[in-house]
């Protein structure tokens, strides 16, 4: 899934604009052959596989691009052709991960620009608090419980820096809607020392208090459930990409399209929303957790 995806490139602006101008192309009645056709008259090199890369979002649409597709279907209503436009030179804007691209993981990046346009995510965790909700002492107490000695002092400091900059996302003016799911296991599992999971608890609770954040616990008395088989999170982008799944484990991570097997995880994520405790009994399981570590 991850092909096409350039280090520090917004693809979910590219898919939105790839998705957008095959959607056009298509109310025109044209066939791929058809608008090549045309488009080949046109100032540039367009071929056949070349229109098929963009569709297929694997290639980087220029602006200047956009606009002869758009010559050639004829789309000319400004209210269509100018949010495309800005769409195709937003895409090729840099996120803030450039900064980081020594420090992280290369097969993060493609999650972190997804991240960057995300409108809603759901998450469910069995082991870890997830990396969006984690303060700077869990992040870095975690990073050396799971790879002890792999860093300097100065790489693991980049690291956690680099983690809670990701976090930025949920200050800024239109936040993605976010539901957690966390294994109430989470809750007891010391990672560091007792102060740092007492005020990372307090972190939960913090965000558990924000609009646009739905959080709950999975009780251990929910007995077998979907979420035996392990973490996973649903990526809902803009209209119209359809919903990402994602997990990740020792193997590495992978990323679903497969509309079939998205559908298995939001399937799942309801019966997990319906076992789990309601929000507010939830935070009230967080707050007593919170008194084992005082």
């Amino acid at each position: 899934m991850t092909q096409g995806m350039e280090i520090g490139v917004s693809v979910v602006r590219r898919w939105q604009l790839a998705a957008a101008l095959k959607a056009l192309r298509e109310q025109a009645d044209f066939t791929q052959e058809r608008a090549v056709g045309l488009l080949i008259a046109l100032p540039g090199r367009w071929s056949r596989s070349k229109l098929s890369r963009i569709e297929n979002r694997e290639h980087n649409v220029k602006p200047r691009e956009v606009e002869q597709m758009l010559d050639a279907y004829g789309v000319t209503d400004p209210a269509v052709r100018e949010p495309l436009l800005r769409l195709a030179a937003d895409s090729r804007e840099q996120g803030w991960w450039v900064s980081f691209s020594n420090d992280l993981p290369e097969n993060l990046r493609p999650l972190l620009s997804i991240e960057s346009g995300l409108v809603e995510r759901r998450d469910f965790q069995t082991t870890l608090v997830p990396g969006l909700l984690q303060t700077a002492d869990y992040a870095r107490a975690l990073m050396n419980a799971v790879s002890p000695g792999a860093y300097s002092p100065e790489e693991l400091e980049r690291r956690v820096a680099a983690r809670m900059v990701r976090q930025q996302k949920l200050d800024k003016d239109s936040p993605p809607q976010l539901h957690f799911i966390l294994d109430q296991s989470i809750l007891e599992r010391v990672v560091g020392r007792p102060s740092i999971m007492r005020d990372q608890l307090h972190k939960l609770l913090d965000a558990a208090r924000t609009p646009n954040i739905t959080m709950q616990i999975l009780p251990r008395d929910a007995g077998g459930s979907p979420g035996l088989e392990g973490p996973f999170s649903i990526l809902t982008l803009p209209d119209p990409i359809p919903d990402i799944g994602y997990t990740e484990g020792p193997a590495g991570m992978v990323y679903i399209e497969n509309r079939e097997h998205v559908r298995m995880f939001t399937q799942r994520f309801g019966i997990l929303t319906r076992l789990a405790l309601p929000p507010a009994d939830s935070m009230r399981v967080v707050t007593e957790s919170v008194k084992a570590f005082e």
